[in-house]
């Protein structure tokens, strides 16, 4: 399948377009570079030894999406990963989270289904779900679009509209996919996570600790009804998490279907540290702080649906995220700013 992969210079999408190109696919990546560089697409081509185009513009403009397809067409699917994904942010910039996340899914659709697309994969999130008396979460558990920030709002709005949509083009594959907490980079520490600023997820932080630009690591709150006191979440390792955005799109069937990609296995803040600190090879310095508002003891899934139906199952374990990560983070202690 030749694929267009809008947010394809990112942390996911670049780890996308590898899993794509390995088996056997054509990638095509369209980014603003709003929150990547440039420099993450020639590495994918590095890493797979083929040609990667990378057309920078808006996928929330038509006129854009419609001239990839003239440039660079026809694409079999597209698989959307242009989101702002910052929750903290979100509660900021509301306008523009809604804005962009919703409008880059209305103008992938309308030119997509208007050239023939076949496919189209959605890249979702578990916060959607809304009743932490439901976890492990799967696919049939509670959503809202009465959640806590602007972000989780839009990714279930973004769900409602292309299920509406999918009633009305009923030979087309709408393929949702909602996971958690990536983790992790490419083996080779050519491709990985790099945020602007000071990171907002737990990993990257641990990682900028590790390599010096960052104090201590913060952990937030340790009194939680959980075996160590500090929250657990389902980290997936980006390498699964690609491969699972590619098993979709090859086996998922046309309609609409939602999935969950994760371990099934929650991590502890704690235990997370200790395997970063395992991969580092020294203690990293930590202090304990207050709960942040908002926060849930503990949030994760069970991925038996994408086990069932594409048997698709996580192979990489917080040990190997951590090393990965940390294989990338000292090669590009400075991210892809510094290549």
């Amino acid at each position: 399948m030749r694929v267009l992969l809008a947010g394809g210079a990112g942390y996911i999408g670049t780890h996308t377009a590898i899993s794509l190109l390995s088996n056997g696919h054509e990638a095509v990546l369209l980014d603003d570079l709003s929150g990547t560089h440039a420099v993450a697409a020639e590495r994918v081509e590095a890493i797979s030894g083929k040609n990667v185009p990378l057309i920078v513009g808006d996928a929330a403009d038509d006129d854009v999406v419609a001239a990839a397809f003239d440039d660079y067409g026809p694409f079999d699917a597209i698989i959307h990963l242009a989101a702002f994904k910052a929750v903290g942010e979100s509660t900021q910039k509301p306008l523009d989270y809604y804005s962009n996340n919703l409008d880059t899914t209305y103008a992938l659709l309308r030119v997509g289904l208007s050239r023939g697309i076949r496919s189209f994969v959605f890249s979702s999130t578990g916060t959607v779900y809304s009743d932490p008396a439901d976890l492990p979460f799967t696919e049939e558990s509670t959503t809202s679009v009465d959640l806590s920030n602007p972000y989780s709002k839009s990714k279930r709005m973004n769900e409602v509209v292309i299920e509406d949509v999918a009633r009305v083009n009923p030979d087309v594959n709408f393929t949702v996919l909602r996971y958690f907490n990536p983790v992790g980079a490419h083996p080779s520490g050519l491709i990985g996570e790099d945020p602007a600023g000071i990171p907002n997820n737990l990993m990257p932080f641990v990682s900028r600790v590790a390599v010096g630009s960052l104090e201590r690591v913060g952990i937030f709150g340790d009194d939680y009804d959980t075996p160590d006191g500090t929250g657990l979440r389902d980290y997936i390792h980006v390498v699964d998490l690609a491969e699972g955005h590619v098993v979709a799109l090859e086996q998922a069937a046309a309609g609409y279907c939602v999935y969950n990609l994760g371990t099934g296995t929650p991590v502890s803040v704690k235990e997370l540290v200790a395997a970063f600190e395992k991969a580092v090879g020294r203690e990293l310095p930590q202090v304990i702080l207050d709960r942040r508002p908002g926060d849930v003891a503990a949030t994760y899934c069970d991925p038996a649906k994408a086990k069932s139906d594409f048997g698709w199952v996580a192979k990489l374990g917080i040990d190997d995220a951590c090393r990965d990560y940390w294989n990338w983070q000292s090669q590009n202690p400075n991210g892809y700013a510094g290549a």
